[in-house]
């Protein structure tokens, strides 16, 4: 993690009609961290994110993407951000480097076929890159969708409840990825309901609840909030996940079919 802010946001507010969304949100983000904005449905994860990537104007309040206001540089914001959100925004009837060589051409990239090229292949997708795309499976289609946000190099991605709709082994799947995004220094802003998903990938996490950050910390922070659970000794079941994810993973060993052929 690299240090600097890549996202700031001060007394962010926002209504709808007469129904106040935000009721002036503050956070920063750190550059080349994945931040978690955690809430439950209509608490407002989505606005934001809106506002953030230019979609939408705020009603009060400042934010700054790598120091470019969203109001006054509005341009420089856009050049600077990815945006998932939280539909795949996959063309199913083009091949999946068909989708990343329109959206490099759309971007006006220079070498479009090997920017596709390279992404199909920092996303494990080379061997599916000229079938269409209504044949991935979700999580397949989410690689590649997360893929083409990233043509042109933003250096800040926004990720709207990315694994919304996939199963056990695809939200994995999608969570490696954005691990290996941070890694290679991309800051991530992540919105999610589930908490499993913050725990597994955010390097802080704030929740928004009633339009404004109630929380805002590390998971160890925010554990230490609560006193501790007592401790008793009981035979650990596994998890219906844990099962799942072990019946795949030894069917997928013992079958030579390749996973990615699968729909």
């Amino acid at each position: 993690m690299t240090t600097g802010v890549a996202i700031r946001v001060q007394g962010l507010e926002k209504s709808y009609k007469d129904l106040p969304v935000l009721r002036g949100v503050d956070f920063d983000v750190a550059s080349g961290s994945i931040f978690a904005l955690l809430g439950s449905n209509g608490s407002g994860k989505t606005t934001v994110v809106k506002i953030l990537a230019t979609l939408l104007r705020q009603d009060a309040g400042t934010a700054t993407i790598n120091e470019f206001d969203l109001v006054t540089q509005p341009q420089h914001v856009r050049e600077s951000i990815g945006l998932t959100g939280q539909f795949a925004a996959v063309d199913e009837i083009l091949s999946g480097r068909e989708n990343l060589v329109l959206i490099a051409q759309l971007r006006h990239q220079k070498h479009p076929g090997k920017i596709a090229d390279e992404l199909l292949d920092r996303f494990a997708l080379t061997e599916a890159g000229d079938r269409k795309a209504s044949t991935y499976s979700g999580g397949m289609r989410r690689r590649l969708d997360i893929a083409m946000s990233l043509i042109g190099n933003p250096p800040v991605i926004f990720l709207d409840e990315p694994t919304t709709g996939l199963d056990p082994q695809g939200r994995i799947e999608v969570w490696q990825t954005v691990k290996e995004l941070a890694d290679n220094g991309t800051t991530v802003l992540l919105t999610t309901q589930h908490l499993e998903e913050a725990e597994q990938l955010a390097d802080r996490i704030a929740i928004l609840h009633q339009g404004r950050i109630v929380v805002n910390g590390t998971l160890a922070e925010l554990s230490a909030l609560l006193p501790p659970a007592k401790v008793e000794y009981v035979e650990k079941k596994p998890t219906l996940e844990e099962i799942f994810l072990a019946i795949v993973s030894d069917d997928s060993a013992g079958n030579t079919t390749n996973s990615e052929g699968r729909s």
